[in-house]
């Protein structure tokens, strides 16, 4: 389905949801065409501009109800926000007459003749902008930020979170990327050959990113946002597709991608709360994204390069392949995240590292290692740490201590359908530290 097709099947629902989904599939598009008309040093006006389009929508649909063609709707507003800028600023005032007559002939992104002008060694209009966004001159966590912010229409807060650190500093690594564009003159253009290659690491990353946000939506009530795991999915396909992405590194990521996404049906009960790995259904599991899987994780072992995505496919085959919980081989899992431990350090890493370990082990050696890990700012603002606590400290007997932990991991968890689940785990913990024995 187009995106045409796609706004108007979502017409009849919530406005908010629409411009949500306008906000992912047109937002990149748009700020793209007008970065290149008012140049790279104006992204922060074409971002507001688009933005303010998608205000409009929200404001004015639920009174006058939605247009036959939303995504029409929104480009022809921010046009006509974007010639309003014009008229007012007398910085652009010598560029006026250049700039409006420009705009007045822009016809719809998806018309052939757009097409036409973004022409380039990458067909996807989404994935040539993602590097183009990746210019080396800019640190690569910003680069990635920024794919984050104007291609794939994150908001800070999720960005924040996707790097695990605060807003405020995201917001500030956006406004290092932009002054560093603008300073620079760096310009705003679609790379192509060798350049490609050069930009590929950030843009693995970047896609990498998207994918975890829909696996593990980090606001609202759904717990798996699928679109953005699909779109994910889809940039990786049209990489590998492409010389200068057909590396064994994006083929690892892709594996990676197809093992996860594969597991999306078991993943959830009937009334949308999320199942515990050892509490999913197999069978469910999408049998042919597990063989694309499988086929692509044979194309990564191509060459001698190991990254951290081959180990985290590595683990995610270890899962997807073992015919039960009880069956899964942890050892190999564990052999491979002090791998990754070595290539690609961080808590999260590590606190993964200790689940494998206490399966290995035992609780106790798993509890050892978090217990080093105390001292690190980030999981101690990090839900999923305080759980797996409460696991292995139930696991040893200890309930009121899980019970603790659990309640913790309550007041950082916003997901709707990840509260359900803990709030379940909380009330069985406290029965089994009143009782004394196990709830069942």
């Amino acid at each position: 389905m187009g995106n045409r097709g796609s706004a108007r099947a979502l017409a009849n629902g919530n406005v908010t949801q629409l411009t949500d989904h306008l906000f992912r599939e047109e937002a990149g598009k748009l700020v793209s065409i007008l970065t290149r008309i008012f140049g790279i040093e104006r992204l922060q006006l074409a971002e507001d501009v688009v933005q303010e389009a998608l205000m409009r929508a929200l404001k004015f649909w639920p009174y006058y109800g939605v247009p036959d063609n939303p995504s029409a709707w929104i480009t022809r507003t921010a046009k006509n926000l974007a010639i309003d800028v014009i008229r007012r600023e007398a910085l652009f005032r010598d560029k006026q007459d250049q700039m409006t007559i420009t705009l007045q002939e822009w016809r719809q992104p998806e018309s052939p003749d757009d097409a036409a002008r973004f022409e380039t060694e990458i067909q996807d209009a989404r994935l040539r902008l993602m590097f183009a966004c990746c210019h080396p001159d800019v640190p690569m966590d910003s680069q990635i930020a920024l794919v984050l912010k104007t291609v794939c229409g994150f908001g800070v807060t999720e960005i924040a979170r996707s790097f695990l650190v605060s807003e405020a500093a995201i917001a500030k690594r956006l406004t290092r990327a932009r002054n560093t564009i603008r300073e620079h003159h760096i310009p705003f253009e679609i790379p192509a050959g060798a350049v490609l290659e050069e930009r590929l690491e950030a843009v693995l990353q970047s896609i990498y990113l998207l994918f975890n946000e829909g696996y593990k939506s980090s606001t609202g009530d759904a717990l798996i946002r699928s679109d953005l795991c699909l779109e994910a999915i889809r940039l990786g396909l049209q990489l590998t597709d492409h010389p200068s992405g057909n590396h064994p590194r994006s083929h690892a990521l892709l594996a990676l991608m197809l093992f996860n996404a594969a597991r999306f049906p078991g993943r959830l009960d009937a009334t949308g709360n999320i199942l515990q790995l050892e509490a999913q259904d197999r069978s469910r599991w999408d049998q042919s994204m597990l063989f694309r899987a499988l086929h692509h994780l044979s194309l990564s072992a191509a060459g001698d390069e190991v990254t951290s995505f081959h180990l985290q496919a590595g683990i995610a085959a270890c899962h997807c392949t073992a015919q039960d919980f009880a069956s899964t081989d942890w050892s190999r899992i564990l052999m491979l995240y002090n791998h990754l431990e070595l290539l690609a350090p961080s808590p999260i890493v590590s606190l993964n590292r200790a689940i494998a370990l206490a399966k290995v082990e035992g609780p106790q050696a798993g509890l050892a290692v978090i217990g080093t890990l105390t001292d690190s700012r980030l999981l101690e603002s990090y839900p999923l740490s305080f759980v797996v606590r409460a696991e292995l400290e139930a696991e040893m007997g200890d309930f009121h201590l899980a019970a603790k932990h659990l309640r913790r991991a309550l007041e950082l968890t916003e997901n709707a359908s990840e509260r359900r689940l803990l709030t379940q785990r909380l009330e069985r913990a406290e029965k089994q530290a009143i009782c004394g024995v196990s709830a069942g």
